[in-house]
C-alpha cells in the first residue's frame, strides 16, 4: 500500500508503525509500554494516535476481543522507500550520492557498514541486486 500526502506518516505515527513492524500486530496497550520506554507519552494519547491512522487507512484494528488489536497496512520497506525518495528530493535535490557523502562523512559509520555498503556495490555493478 502506498500512502498520499494525507496519509504520509508523522514522526509520531511512525514510531507506532516501528513498534507494530517490529512486533507485529500488538494491543494498545503493548505499543504504549514500547513507546514508554524511550518517550513519555500518555495512554490516550497513543490510543487516539493509534485510531487516527486506522481512520487513515495504515492500521487496521481487530475488534473482537475487548482489547483491539492494530496491524499496520503500511509495509515497512515500501514506506522506508517513499519516505527516503522524498527526503532525497527535498533535501539533496533528488540526488542519492549527495545522500551517501553526507551520511558517510559523519564519521560515523562501521567497519562492518562500510562493508556492506561495498558488497551491495558490488552486486549493483554486477547487476545482481
Amino acid at each position: 500500500m502506498t500512502f498520499d500526502n494525507y496519509s504520509k506518516p508523522t514522526e509520531s505515527e511512525l514510531e507506532i508503525l516501528q513498534v507494530l513492524w517490529q512486533n507485529g500486530p500488538s494491543t494498545v496497550r503493548f505499543v504504549h509500554e514500547a513507546l514508554r520506554k524511550t518517550k513519555d507519552a500518555g495512554y490516550t494519547t497513543t490510543l487516539k494516535l493509534m485510531q487516527i491512522m486506522a481512520e487513515k487507512g495504515m492500521l487496521a484494528a481487530d475488534k473482537s476481543s475487548r482489547s483491539h488489536v492494530y496491524r499496520p497496512l503500511l509495509e515497512e520497506e515500501n514506506t522506508q522507500r517513499q519516505l527516503l525518495d522524498r527526503f532525497v528530493d527535498a533535501a539533496f535535490r533528488g540526488s542519492a550520492s549527495k545522500l551517501v557523502m553526507q551520511a558517510l562523512g559523519n564519521n560515523k559509520t562501521s567497519q562492518e557498514e562500510l562493508n556492506e555498503i561495498r558488497n551491495l556495490l558490488d552486486k549493483l555493478e554486477g547487476g545482481n541486486a
